[in-house]
């Protein structure tokens, strides 16, 4: 007689045994797990999504660049169908352009997108410095004075805006938010129903005042999202691309979801990691590692 034996999954990219089993489509720790897609970014949405159906996952966090290869209207009924939430609609933003009335069109135009969606919260991402220039303040204050103009479209669509600070190494291109503080300071400018915050752990791991900030967030009812990855080193010459699958790197992501929860939050946990290596691996096994180190690193224990 001979046994069938059932092989050890294993974690991409690192090719390990994985340390707990995979859990299985259904199992309640997968109840606020989403996939966001830049986890997958090579895969089509229609890929992206089977692999969540297949994974058992409830969630997926949508970017504009898959939507639109797909067409807006096919994408919606693709989501609608699956039964899948969206849990965010990546993403808005770039709004500190000396002249923002482009960036501004773009935006309502995502805005659009999103409710069509059904996407509760556009990822916004101000953006960094004009080329040239190094008025970080005036840059703000642009970013600042186009969000106003754009809230009464988003309370109109009913999708929140998300501010999403990014770590200080990415402000002179991609974020003039580099704290969750001071994104809460814009944030608190508007009402809560229509301008949150993102708590992304890549970018707030480090800060100091970081479980004040998100009490703070958690009082106002500001918390829109909250995105998971590790913090890896060495970091790659694209400091973009630095993120890891939870566990690899050096954040206490078990501690921040504690906040988070501890905030009053209970929404979809995304996974967004930005890494060549995930990249080019299988989607469903992504997927799967996926799935297993959210159970070891970011749920409690056991």
């Amino acid at each position: 007689m001979t046994t069938s034996l059932v092989p050890t999954p294993v974690d991409v990219p690192c090719g390990l045994a994985a340390a707990v089993p995979t859990p299985p489509p259904g199992d309640e720790r997968l109840a606020r797990l989403s996939l966001n897609q830049a986890t997958v970014k090579p895969r089509s949405l229609v890929q992206a999504v089977d692999s969540v159906l297949r994974a058992g996952l409830p969630s997926i966090g949508l970017w504009r660049e898959h939507v639109a290869e797909t067409g807006l209207e096919r994408a919606a009924r693709l989501v609608r169908s699956s039964g899948l939430r969206v849990s965010s609609y990546c993403r808005g933003g770039f709004l500190t352009g000396r002249d923002t009335r482009a960036a501004l069109d773009d935006n309502r135009r995502a805005l659009d997108e999103a409710a069509a969606l059904g996407a509760p919260v556009l990822v916004m991402v101000l953006g960094g410095l004009p080329e040239g220039d190094r008025d970080l303040d005036g840059a703000r204050e642009r970013a600042f004075g186009a969000l106003e103009e754009l809230v009464p479209h988003a309370a109109a669509v009913g999708v929140r805006l998300g501010l999403e600070p990014l770590h200080p190494l990415f402000c002179a291109d991609r974020a003039v938010l580099s704290t969750l503080g001071q994104a809460l300071d814009v944030a608190e400018r508007f009402e809560a129903e229509h301008v949150g915050v993102v708590v992304d752990t890549y970018h707030v791991w480090w800060d100091p005042q970081v479980r004040e900030q998100i009490a703070r967030a958690g009082r106002g009812g500001r918390i829109t999202s909250f995105q998971v990855c590790d913090w890896v080193l060495p970091l790659p010459s694209d400091a973009l691309l630095g993120r890891g699958m939870p566990g690899d790197g050096c954040i206490d992501l078990r501690a921040l979801r504690r906040a988070v929860d501890g905030a009053g939050y209970t929404g979809d946990i995304e996974v967004e990691v930005f890494n060549a290596e995930v990249w080019a691996a299988d989607p469903d096994d992504v997927v799967a590692t996926m799935a297993r180190r959210h159970v070891q690193h970011v749920l409690e224990r056991g």
